[in-house]
């Protein structure tokens, strides 16, 4: 927005778009932290090793990178709002079809399905929301979406817990027959639903339909979201920012016509995925009950502990809210990385103290099991007040109009195959060589994180879409 237009910034049509795009984040959360709690369950009803349990808890990711490539493309076609509704369909399948699985090829394929509707949500949604959002407030706004994708974690722990509890465990027989953890799919359909029908109510994105040549419609909804005066403005910046020849947004625009080789902003953009994932924050997340477990916690404990991490994830998104569009988007990388090199750090020294008692248990001694929790929950926090939405908010508006499209599909491809390749080799880590070495490549990636956004970001904190260059 430019300065005296605010006045007329409709914000509870904005909010109330916010908070539909932002269900899709509470659908990428729940449905990537369901498996949590499920990895009993499909052990002993698949009869799974530690690289079977990897291969179905990573088959989520296969289609993600997948989903997050389409999307990226297909919502310069079908429109960010499509894209949308395309996700909400699959989170829907997804669910029923997991629950159901009888076989381990069939849970996968369930799984697949779900992680093409979780690569879809993943990066559509900061993308519509930063395009229909004032640039003043569209890192606070876009930040919702880190906040819905914890609130999907933790209400998939919460509801873990629950059914686990309730059944008596997550192997146990709850309603109908079934065990606990195929109802914890199942129950995913109920928001699945409510996300596909709130879609029908919101619009396209207006730098869509610009691009789409559909003027008039843009119009209308940039006069919807912040006045006649400003809606005609901003169509013409829209306009004048797309392509000199006014061709449609293609993946080869992500080739400088100069040098001939991809744009900077491409390498940043792709930088700031990976090393999202590099830091191992989906350990915790896909597999914090079977992590606490492993030095000793009890199941019923390592759900709860689970919980705690994602209140905590809340309340970290939640002081981004209030800070992103004060100090901006590089301050809070530069932080984020250097607080989770440290509690990284602390977490391998605690794991490097694990005894095996007599009965061959396993436990880490004195208040090293305190120190692991405790720095373990911190690294949680300093995620999620920076890497966890930054990445996301910058992703969604740093790219210029032209190729904001392809940007998000290169970028959102390579953070799901980084998420691959840390989720999968996990469970073998925890055999050889163990969980302290692990921990402490994770420590050093945060730390390289730190030296690179210092070197290739660039802040874009309160900048207009339209004034985006790379």
């Amino acid at each position: 927005m430019r300065e005296g237009t605010a006045a007329k910034v409709n914000m509870a049509f904005i909010v109330a778009i916010v908070a539909v795009a932002t269900i899709g984040g509470f659908m990428f959360g729940y449905d990537s932290g369901v498996i949590n709690g499920t990895q009993k369950g499909l052990e002993s009803a698949f009869d799974l090793g530690s690289l079977g349990i990897g291969v179905n808890v990573g088959a989520i990711l296969v289609g993600s990178s997948i989903g997050a490539f389409g999307a990226g493309r297909m919502a310069d076609i079908i429109g960010r709002r499509g894209v949308m509704m395309l996700s909400a369909i699959l989170f829907l399948a997804s669910a029923l079809l997991a629950g159901a699985a009888g076989s381990s090829a069939v849970f996968i394929i369930a799984r697949i399905i779900g992680g093409l509707g979780v690569g879809a949500a993943s990066v559509i949604s900061p993308v519509y929301i930063s395009e229909v959002t004032p640039a003043a407030i569209r890192g606070r706004l876009s930040s919702v979406q880190q906040v819905m994708i914890i609130s999907g974690l933790t209400g998939a722990f919460v509801a873990n817990f629950v059914l686990a509890r309730y059944a008596g465990g997550s192997t146990a027989e709850l309603w109908m027959g079934f065990p606990a953890w195929r109802w914890m799919f199942w129950l995913q359909a109920i928001p699945a639903a409510i996300y596909f029908l709130a879609l029908l109510i919101i619009p396209e994105s207006p730098r869509y339909l610009v691009a789409r040549g559909q003027d008039e419609r843009a119009h209308a909804v940039l006069t919807r979201l912040f006045g006649e005066a400003e809606a005609t403005r901003k169509v013409a910046d829209i306009r004048a920012s797309l392509a000199a020849d006014h061709h449609r947004p293609k993946l080869s625009d992500l080739i400088d016509n100069t040098s001939g080789k991809v744009r900077p902003i491409v390498w940043t953009g792709i930088g700031l995925a990976v090393f999202q994932q590099l830091v191992g924050i989906n350990v915790v997340f896909y597999y914090g009950a079977t992590l606490w477990e492993a030095v000793g916690f009890s199941e019923d404990y390592a759900l709860q502990t689970n919980i705690l991490s994602g209140v905590l994830s809340i309340g970290a998104c939640l002081a981004t809210i209030a800070m992103v569009d004060r100090i901006g988007r590089k301050p809070l990388l530069l932080i984020g990385s250097a607080g989770m090199a440290v509690t990284l750090a602390t977490v391998a020294y605690a794991f490097s103290t694990a005894v095996t008692g007599a009965d061959g248990a396993v436990s880490l001694p004195g208040n090293n099991g305190v120190l692991a929790l405790v720095a373990a929950n911190l690294y949680v926090i300093f995620f999620n007040m920076s890497w966890g939405p930054i990445m996301w908010v910058m992703l969604g508006e740093m790219f210029p109009n032209q190729i904001r499209g392809s940007g998000l599909a290169v970028a959102g491809f390579a953070q799901w195959i980084a998420n691959a390749l840390v989720s999968v080799s996990f469970p073998s880590l925890v055999v050889w060589p163990g969980l302290a070495v692990a921990y402490v490549g994770y420590a050093f990636f945060a730390l390289i994180s730190f030296f690179f956004v210092r070197a290739m970001v660039n802040e874009t904190k309160g900048r207009e879409l339209e004034d985006m260059v790379g």
